[in-house]
C-alpha cells in the first residue's frame, strides 16, 4: 500500500499501473489481486485508512472540560501540532487527500468524504466547547468549521507542497511553529478578537 501511495502521488492515479507497484514491491502480480481487485481498490483502502488515522488524531483533541482562552488557544495547539507532525510523517497521503492526484470517481468521492468527515470532527469539537461555555453560543460553528478545515488544508498545502520561493516563510516553520501560530488565529478568529 505504501509503494501504491507513494507512486499515485508522484506518478498521478491514471499513470500508476498494478505492474509497476508489484514490480517495486518485489510480488506476483497475482500476489497484488489476492488482496485487491483493482488498482481503484488500493486507492480506496488507503484514502479509508487515511481517514481513520486522521480522524484518531484529530479525536484526541476534543474538548473534555471547561477551561479559559488560554486553555484552549493550548489545547488546540497541541492537537495541531500533532495534525501538522502527522501530515510530514505522511506527506504522499496529503498530498492525495488534499487534491493533488487525479483518480477514478469512486477515489474522488472518498477523498471528499474524508474530507467532509475531518471538517465534522472539528464541528463536534468546536460545538463541544460552546456546550462548555467555552465558546458563546452566537457562533455559526459550522461555518466555523469549514473555515477552520479551509485554514488548515491551506497552511498544509502550502507547507508541504507549495512554492520554494525562499521568502514563503511557511516552509521553513516545524509543525509545532505552524500550530501554534494556527491556533492562535482559530481563537482569536473564533472569539472575534
Amino acid at each position: 500500500m505504501q509503494i501504491a501511495l507513494r507512486r499515485f502521488a508522484k506518478e498521478g492515479y491514471h499513470a500508476t499501473k498494478i505492474s509497476d507497484i508489484v514490480s517495486e514491491a518485489g510480488v506476483a502480480q497475482g500476489t497484488f489481486y489476492w488482496y485487491f481487485k483493482s488498482k481503484e481498490a488500493i486507492a480506496l483502502e488507503i484514502v479509508e485508512d487515511g481517514r481513520q488515522q486522521l480522524l484518531e488524531v484529530i479525536g484526541h483533541g476534543y474538548r473534555r472540560d471547561a477551561g479559559t482562552v488560554q486553555d484552549m488557544v493550548q489545547a488546540s495547539e497541541a492537537l495541531l501540532g500533532k495534525l501538522f507532525v502527522f501530515a510530514e510523517s505522511n506527506r504522499h497521503l496529503m498530498e492525495l487527500l488534499l487534491g493533488g492526484v487525479s483518480s477514478s470517481d469512486p477515489v474522488r468521492q472518498a477523498i471528499a468524504e474524508t474530507r467532509s468527515a475531518l471538517e465534522n470532527a472539528f464541528l463536534l469539537n468546536i460545538q463541544r466547547a460552546v456546550e462548555l461555555g467555552m465558546l458563546p453560543d452566537s457562533i455559526d460553528s459550522r461555518l466555523r468549521a469549514a473555515l477552520l478545515m479551509s485554514l488548515i488544508e491551506g497552511i498544509i498545502s502550502r507547507w508541504l507542497f507549495g512554492s520554494t520561493v525562499p521568502d514563503n516563510g511557511i516552509k521553513t516553520k516545524t509543525a509545532q511553529q505552524l500550530a501554534s501560530e494556527t491556533a492562535r488565529f482559530e481563537f482569536f478568529g473564533l472569539l472575534g478578537i
